[in-house]
C-alpha cells in the first residue's frame, strides 16, 4: 500500500491550491480518527482522506469527471480497492456500502464546516471552538451553506450521533491545527 509520504507528494504534485491541500489534510485527520474509533486501519482510511480530491483542480469545471480522473492518476500505484471505492463513494460515483465509504462521505463537508466555524471567530483558531458552537452553527442554514448538512448528518448511517461525529472531527482537526494554519 502506498505510504503517506508518497501520497502527500502526489497530492502536492496535482493540487496547487493551498486551501485544497489543507482540506485534504483535514479529511485525512478526520478519517484517521474515525478509523481509530471503529478499530479500522488508520493508514488506509487516512490514505482515502488524503487522496479523495486529488483531481479536483482538473475536474472543478466538469464535476462528472471528479474522482474518475483520480483513479486514472492512481493507476499503477499500490492503492487498495477499498480506498478507491471510498474515493468514488465520496463524490457519488459509487453507492456507499462500506464503513469507510460512509465515513468519507460525511467527513468531506465536515472539514470545511469546521474551518468556517473557526474563521468566523476573531481568533481564527480551532482551539477556541467546541462542539456546542458547531451545533449552533449547524442549525444556521446560511452559515457555511456549501457544507451539506444532509451529508454531515449521514454520520448516523454508520452509528454516530451528529454530536459525537462533530467532536471526533473537531478533535482530529485540532490535532493538526498548525498544518491547517488554524
Amino acid at each position: 500500500m502506498m505510504n503517506r509520504e508518497k501520497a502527500l507528494s502526489l497530492l502536492k504534485e496535482h493540487v496547487k491550491t493551498r486551501n485544497l491541500v489543507k482540506h485534504c489534510l483535514a479529511v485525512e485527520a478526520i478519517m484517521r480518527a474515525l478509523a481509530k474509533r471503529f478499530g479500522e486501519d488508520e493508514e488506509k482510511w487516512g490514505l482515502a482522506g488524503l487522496l479523495h480530491d486529488l483531481d479536483y483542480e482538473y475536474t472543478k469545471d466538469d464535476p462528472s469527471k471528479h474522482c474518475l480522473v483520480t483513479l486514472d492518476l492512481l493507476r499503477g500505484e499500490d492503492i487498495p480497492e477499498d480506498v478507491k471505492n471510498a474515493i468514488l463513494a465520496h463524490c457519488g460515483k459509487k453507492e456507499r456500502e462500506s464503513l469507510m465509504e460512509k465515513a468519507i462521505y460525511a467527513a468531506d463537508p465536515t472539514s470545511g464546516f469546521i474551518v468556517a466555524a473557526a474563521l468566523i471567530r476573531p481568533e481564527k483558531r480551532l482551539d477556541v471552538i467546541d462542539v456546542n458552537f458547531l451545533k449552533r452553527r449547524f442549525k444556521e442554514k446560511a452559515f457555511a451553506k456549501g457544507a451539506s448538512r444532509d451529508q454531515m448528518r449521514s454520520c448516523e448511517d454508520f452509528g454516530l450521533s451528529l454530536e459525537e461525529f462533530l467532536e471526533i472531527s473537531l478533535n482530529a482537526m485540532k490535532g493538526i491545527s498548525k498544518e491547517l494554519g488554524l
